[in-house]
């Protein structure tokens, strides 16, 4: 195994810290990694998509997952998929996609590991018809702290550390490999429906309609403007399409992959680029690129992953970087969407990537994120005051009854975790059983004390 010291941060390039950084290429180098572990103790790491720093472990070990990358086995027929936890999202796409196979789960991203899609129980636009990640991974293999290798399920005799892994922030142990059922689907493309709705309420009340027709379901909003356009956005809704309904330059290739890239973000922007003049900009131009537009047809990257399309776009942020700010609220407390952004508008701060959608059941995992109601995500640069507004945020949206998302959480407190996770002391009870001596740690855990 290879190793050294490295400083890590995540996705939003906030609080780097150092550590020593294994990369492992097999369950049994894993092993032997978190045997020899320090004080300090040790937390895996995939691509480092998660916002914040559930993937740190300052003065401890990392294990770089990205080795452990084999796809083991695919079943076309059942849909069944083996593969090693350090495969990439991605990976897998592109692989299945030839048999006619779909990940029902993807997020805003295809650069997520497998083993950080079930560490962090990742959602995507499709949550209100197929759920979070969790709910389909047939098993998975743990290395624990002490070593042994465990196979569990969602309803064997370990479900219990099975559900506290899935969303669990790698805190229970290692996954080293998954499987998981994938769906059957005829084409790589989509038929989406495009609305572009002039004000929040209306764009609210829209996206409440009808969406038990679509397979996938988000809006972005403006959160710039300001007056009778207050929050104006684009409803965005698709199914997947069917090999008859592509038209017959598609119809040759229909499982097609289509990857386009059109740059890679250099590291020299400063701090600052996004402001209020910027953000308006950008968001006049977002509003008016998509008209309201019935059946067009989409790649899988136009309609899912359009940031995949230029790599390392975090770095726009400059040098300080940027948070995002996620929650989920109940469903009859959509008026905190409104209050939120209001709040936000008046500090000053500026996102221009917003992203609202609507979250169906939840899964029996204790820490995952997603339960039925409204869940918004921005992005806003590390700027004077960004603090105190989130704080002020955290209230509006746990005296609704809702809570924050671990993987995108990078500053709230461990009230806040409390509060928004009734059940935390009952995923602790499960940790504590297979991690007594506290092997497995990260940044977050230490700050927001969920050990």
């Amino acid at each position: 195994m290879s190793s050294r010291t490295r400083s890590l941060h995540g996705w939003g390039r906030t609080a780097p810290t150092v550590a020593d950084v294994i990369s492992p290429r097999s369950p049994e180098d894993v092993a032997a990694a978190i045997a020899a572990a320090g004080p300090r103790g040790i937390i895996a790491r995939g691509l480092g998509r998660s916002y914040g720093d559930p993937a740190q472990n300052a003065g401890g070990t990392v294990l770089d997952m990205t080795g452990l990358d084999t796809i083991h086995s695919v079943d076309d027929e059942s849909g069944r998929v083996v593969v090693d936890a350090g495969v990439s999202l991605d990976t897998l796409m592109r692989h299945a996609l030839p048999f006619g196979l779909w990940l029902p789960v993807l997020p805003g991203t295809r650069q997520v590991t497998v083993g950080g899609a079930i560490g962090a129980d990742i959602h995507g636009k499709a949550h209100h018809v197929v759920g979070s990640f969790g709910n389909h991974v047939e098993s998975l293999d743990l290395v624990t702290a002490d070593g042994t290798l465990r196979t569990l399920t969602p309803d064997g005799a370990d479900a219990e550390l099975f559900w506290a892994t899935v969303g669990g922030m790698g805190l229970t142990g290692v996954v080293v490999r998954a499987t998981l059922l994938l769906q059957h689907v005829e084409t790589a493309y989509f038929v989406v429906d495009t609305e572009q709705i002039d004000n929040l309420a209306d764009l609210m009340a829209r996206q409440t309609q009808d969406d038990d027709k679509y397979a996938e379901s988000v809006s972005w909003f403006d959160a710039v403007t300001t007056g009778r356009h207050f929050g104006r956005g684009l409803l965005t809704r698709a199914n997947h399409a069917k090999l008859d309904g592509l038209p017959p330059k598609l119809r040759r290739d229909p499982l097609k992959f289509d990857d386009p890239q059109l740059l890679t973000v250099p590291d020299v922007f400063p701090s600052g680029l996004l402001n209020r003049v910027t953000g308006k900009i950008f968001s006049e131009l977002w509003y008016r690129k998509s008209p309201t537009r019935m059946g067009a047809i989409q790649n899988i990257t136009q309609f899912l992953h359009p940031l995949d399309i230029v790599g390392e776009w975090n770095r726009g942020y400059g040098p300080r970087g940027f948070l995002q700010y996620q929650f989920v609220v109940p469903p009859e407390r959509g008026e905190v969407i409104h209050t939120v952004l209001e709040r936000m508008t008046a500090a000053g701060q500026v996102s221009a990537l917003n992203v609202l959608k609507r979250f169906g059941a939840g899964n029996r995992a204790p820490l995952s994120f997603p339960k039925p109601g409204w869940t918004l995500c921005v992005d806003i640069p590390i700027g004077p005051g960004l603090r105190e507004l989130c704080d002020e945020l955290d209230e509006l949206v746990l005296d609704a009854g809702g809570r924050h998302y671990l993987a995108k959480e990078s500053r709230t407190s461990p009230e806040a975790i409390r509060r928004g996770y009734p059940r935390l002391d009952e995923w602790r009870k499960v940790r504590a059983a297979v991690d007594p001596e506290g092997v497995f740690v990260s940044d977050m855990a230490r700050r927001l004390e969920l050990l």
